[in-house]
C-alpha cells in the first residue's frame, strides 16, 4: 500500500447536507417545505403565514448548508410590492377620526413607542442581542417594514425578523383570546383566500408602474431600503392624492412574501439560530411586557373616556393589524373605525419616526 496516498475525505458534516445538492434541488426542497409550513400556519389561522412559512423553511435550509440565495433584483421587486401594499392599505377614512381624537391617538402612540424603545434599549444594554437589533425588533407595528429597513441601518435583519414575527403571533393570539372573553367569535369565518382574482388591467398596471417608479426613485434618492420606502412614499401620494386604485392579487403577494422570507431565512446560520434561541426567554418577556403595557393603556382609555373595553384593547394592541381588523369585525359592539384609525395612525407614525428613534436609542446604548 502506498503510504503517501492521501486519505479519503471524511463525510461532510450534517451542516453541509444541502450544500451537496444541486441548486435546482435545493430550491425544490425549499419550495416544498415552504408550502407545507405556510399551509399549516394558515390552517392554524396564525397571522402572516405566507411570510413566516417560507422564512421558517429557509431557516431550516440555511442552517443545513443551503447555498442558494434570492437574486437581489427579485428581492428588490418583492420589497417594492410590499411597499405598494402598505400604501394601498392607507385609507382616507382614518383622517376624520384621527382629527377628532388626535390628542388621544398621539398620546397612545407616543407612550407605546416609548415603552417599546425602552424595552429594546434594555435588551441592547444587557447585551442580549447585538447593536440596534433589539431596538428595531421591539418596534410596535409595521413588522415587515421594520424588518426591511433594519438591514439598511446596520441591524441584524435575521434577529429583527425573529423578534417582530414572534410578537405578531403573540399579539394576535392574545387579542383573539381577549375578544373571546367578551364575544363569541367561534361562528365567524375568515374570508377565503382568492388566489387568482380577475385582473383589473388599469389598477394592476398602476400597481406595477408605482412599484417601478417608486423603487427607482428611492434608489436615486439614496433612501434606506429604497425599493420599499420609495414605493411606499410614491404609492401613498398617488393613492391618496390622485385617488389611483391599486390591485395586489394574492398570488403576487404570496410570491413577494416568499422572496422576503427566503431572503431573511437563508442567511440564518446555526450560531445565529443558537443565539436567537438563547435570547428567547428575554424576547418573550419583552413581548409580554409590551402587551401588558398596552393593556394598561386600554384600561385607562376605557375607564377615563367611557370607551368600550374591547374597542380600547384592540385599538391599542401592539401589532398584527390584519388580525386585529378580523377580530374587530367579528365583535358587534366594537367601534371598528376607532380601532383601525388608531392602528393605522400608529403604523404611519412608527414607519415615519421608527428609523430616527432606533438611531437615537442605539447611540445611547453605545455611549
Amino acid at each position: 500500500m502506498d503510504s503517501s496516498a492521501e486519505p479519503s475525505p471524511p463525510d461532510l458534516p450534517a451542516i453541509e447536507r444541502m450544500a451537496r445538492m444541486r441548486k435546482l434541488w435545493q430550491w425544490l426542497a425549499i419550495l416544498t417545505v415552504s408550502a407545507l409550513f405556510a399551509g399549516a400556519l394558515e390552517f392554524a389561522a396564525l397571522p402572516a403565514a405566507l411570510l413566516i412559512g417560507p422564512m421558517l423553511a429557509a431557516i431550516v435550509a440555511g442552517t443545513n448548508g443551503a447555498t442558494v440565495r434570492v437574486p437581489r433584483l427579485l428581492f428588490g421587486a418583492a420589497q417594492a410590492i410590499v411597499g405598494g401594499l402598505v400604501a394601498s392599505s392607507i385609507s382616507a377614512d382614518i383622517f376624520p377620526v384621527f382629527y377628532q381624537e388626535w390628542p388621544l391617538f398621539l398620546g397612545v402612540v407616543v407612550a407605546t413607542v416609548t415603552a417599546s424603545s425602552l424595552l429594546g434599549w434594555l435588551i441592547s444594554r444587557w447585551r442580549i442581542l447585538p447593536g440596534t437589533t433589539a431596538v428595531w425588533g421591539s418596534s410596535p407595528g409595521a413588522a415587515t417594514a421594520m424588518v426591511l429597513m433594519a438591514g439598511a441601518f446596520g441591524a441584524d435583519q435575521r434577529l429583527v425578523a425573529f423578534m417582530q414575527y414572534l410578537r405578531v403571533i403573540f399579539v394576535s393570539m392574545t387579542a383573539a383570546l381577549v375578544a373571546k372573553m367578551w364575544v363569541d367569535t367561534s361562528g365567524v369565518e375568515i374570508p377565503p383566500i382568492i388566489w387568482f382574482p380577475p385582473i383589473d388591467r388599469q389598477a394592476f398596471a398602476a400597481t406595477i408602474g408605482i412599484a417601478l417608479v417608486g423603487g427607482l426613485a428611492g434608489k436615486l434618492c439614496g433612501l434606506p431600503s429604497p425599493f420599499f420606502l420609495g414605493t411606499f412614499i410614491f404609492g401613498t401620494v398617488i393613492h391618496l392624492g390622485l385617488g389611483v386604485e391599486m390591485q395586489l392579487p394574492q398570488w403576487l403577494l404570496a410570491l413577494s412574501y416568499a422572496m422576503v422570507g427566503w431572503s431573511i431565512g437563508l442567511n440564518f446560520t446555526r450560531p445565529i439560530l443558537r443565539h436567537a434561541t438563547r435570547a428567547l426567554p428575554q424576547i418573550i418577556a419583552s413581548i409580554v411586557a409590551l402587551i401588558a403595557f398596552c393593556g394598561g393603556l386600554a384600561f385607562m382609555i376605557s375607564h377615563l373616556l367611557g370607551i368600550d373595553p374591547l374597542t380600547a384593547y384592540l385599538a391599542t394592541s401592539p401589532g398584527g393589524m390584519d388580525s386585529i381588523a378580523i377580530i374587530a369585525a367579528a365583535a358587534q359592539n366594537v367601534d371598528i373605525s376607532f380601532v383601525m384609525a388608531l392602528q393605522s395612525a400608529r403604523f404611519l407614525i412608527v414607519l415615519l419616526v421608527g428609523p430616527s428613534v432606533a438611531r437615537l436609542v442605539a447611540r445611547s446604548v453605545r455611549q
